[in-house]
C-alpha cells in the first residue's frame, strides 16, 4: 500500500517497478497523486487545471494492460503536463504510450509579459515550493513547482531559452534538454525543444527512452568525465556567490573521484543578438558568423573535455515582482542555439539560502552520457534541497 510520505520519496521508474510487478495498482497511485494534488495545490498554484475523471480512466487501462501481462516502462506515473503544449504534443503521447498517467496541466507566464520566469494561475502566481518568497522560474514554472513540491515525479517542460533547466535549478530539481532535433521543435527556429523536470535524473533518462524513437538510448560511461569549468562563457555577468557555489559542487564531485577538471577558457559570443533574430525569424550574416564562431568554440572545448559545467543561472531566485535588469537565461540560451544537449541538477545553496544549480553540456546527442554521469552525481551532490521558508 502506498500512503503520501512514501509515494512522495518514490521516482517514476520506482513507481513503475511497483505497478508492473503488482505491488501497487496504477488506479492507487493516480488517486493519491490527486489527493496530495488537491490538499497542496491551493498553498502552490502550481496546476491550471486538473484532470481527475480522465486520469482515473487512464489508470485502470494501463491496470488492464499490466494484467494482461505487458510491461510499460513508466506504467501507472502520474505527471504533469505543461499547459501550453498539452497532451497531444509529441513527448506525451509517447509517455502515455509508455504509460504515463496525466493528471493536470501545469502554469505558464501570462502571454505578452517582458519577462518569463514565473507562472501565472487564475489564483494568482505559481510559489516556489523552497521558499513562497521566491519566483519558480520558468517559463515551465508549474512543472519544475510540481516536482519539487513532491506532487508529481515527472513533468513534461519545454526549453527554448532554459524555461526547463531555470525552474528546475530555482526550484531544486533536475531539469534535462535534450539536444535539438531529437524531438520535434516548437517553433519554427527550432530553439525551443520539449524537455522533462524530474527529481531523479534516471527519470531523465527513462523518459528520453520512452519519447526518442528507434533503440532505446544506452547510457555510455566515459570512465571518469572530464569536466571543462565556466562561470560566465565570457560573458555572463555572473554573481560571484551562485558561481562559488556550483563551483563548490564540482569539486565536491571531483574530490570524490567523479569527475576531473580540464583547465581551459571556454569564451563563447552572448548569444543574445543570434537566439533573438532567429526567434524573430530575421536571421543575417551576423547571425550566421555568431552561431558559427561558437559552434567551433564548443567544438574545440569538446575535444578536451567531455563535459561543460555552469552554474544554472547567472542569478537566484528573484521575488515575484520579477527579475530587473538581470538575464536568467544568460548562461543557458546558448546551447539552445547551438543544440547541445544540456542538465541542470541541484548543487545547493548559496550562504543566504538561495539554490543553485549545475548546468552540465555534452557533446550533439550525448545524451546518454550526460544522464549517466548526472545520475551518478546526483546522489554525491551536496546540500540537496529542503522546503523552507522565511515567513
Amino acid at each position: 500500500m502506498l500512503d503520501d510520505h512514501r509515494y512522495a520519496s518514490l521516482s517514476a521508474v520506482d513507481i513503475a517497478d511497483l505497478v508492473n510487478r503488482g505491488k501497487v495498482t496504477a488506479a492507487e497511485t493516480v488517486d493519491i497523486a490527486l489527493a496530495v494534488t488537491a490538499r497542496r495545490d491551493g498553498g502552490l498554484r502550481a496546476f491550471t487545471a486538473l484532470w481527475a475523471d480522465a486520469a482515473r480512466s487512464r489508470a485502470k487501462e494501463v491496470d488492464a494492460h499490466v494484467a494482461r501481462g505487458l510491461r510499460l516502462p513508466l506504467a501507472g506515473v502520474p505527471i504533469a503536463v505543461k499547459s501550453s503544449e498539452g497532451t497531444h504534443s509529441v513527448q506525451n503521447r509517447r509517455l502515455v504510450a509508455a504509460g504515463c498517467v496525466p493528471i493536470g496541466a501545469t502554469s505558464v507566464p501570462r502571454a505578452g509579459t517582458g519577462w518569463q520566469t514565473y507562472g501565472a494561475t487564475d489564483r494568482g502566481p505559481t510559489l516556489n515550493p523552497l521558499d513562497p518568497d521566491w519566483s519558480p522560474g520558468g517559463s515551465s514554472a508549474g512543472s519544475a513547482a510540481a516536482v519539487g513540491a513532491g506532487l508529481v515525479p515527472l513533468a513534461t517542460g519545454s526549453d527554448g531559452a532554459g524555461s526547463v533547466r531555470i525552474p528546475a535549478a530555482w526550484c531544486g530539481v533536475t531539469g534535462f534538454k535534450p539536444t535539438n532535433g531529437l524531438l520535434p521543435a516548437r517553433d519554427r527556429a527550432g530553439l525551443n525543444t520539449p524537455g522533462v523536470l524530474v527529481r531523479d535524473p534516471a527519470d531523465a533518462l527513462a523518459y528520453l527512452r520512452a519519447v526518442v524513437p528507434g533503440p532505446p538510448p544506452t547510457p555510455v560511461s566515459c570512465g571518469t568525465p572530464r569536466v571543462t569549468w565556466t562561470a560566465t562563457l565570457g560573458y555572463a555577468d555572473t554573481a560571484p556567490a551562485v558561481a562559488a557555489t556550483a563551483l563548490g559542487a564540482l569539486h565536491h564531485l571531483v574530490r570524490a573521484g567523479l569527475c576531473r577538471l580540464v583547465d581551459r577558457p571556454v569564451e563563447l559570443r552572448d548569444p543574445a543578438p543570434a537566439w533573438t533574430a532567429l526567434r524573430a525569424g530575421t536571421p543575417d550574416q551576423n547571425t550566421t558568423s555568431l552561431a558559427e564562431d561558437n559552434a567551433q568554440t564548443l567544438r574545440e572545448a569538446f575535444e578536451q573535455s567531455d563535459l561543460l559545467a555552469t552554474p544554472t543561472t547567472p542569478h537566484p531566485p528573484h521575488g515575484h515582482e520579477g527579475p530587473g535588469p538581470r538575464m536568467s537565461v544568460a548562461l543557458t540560451w546558448a546551447f539552445n542555439l547551438s543544440g547541445h544537449p544540456a542538465i541542470t541538477l541541484p548543487a545547493g545553496r548559496t550562504p543566504d539560502g538561495e539554490p543553485v544549480g549545475l548546468q552540465l553540456i555534452a557533446r550533439h546527442h550525448a545524451d546518454a552520457l550526460l544522464l549517466d554521469a548526472a545520475g551518478r552525481w546526483h546522489h554525491a551532490l551536496p546540500g540537496r534541497p529542503v522546503r523552507t521558508s522565511r515567513r
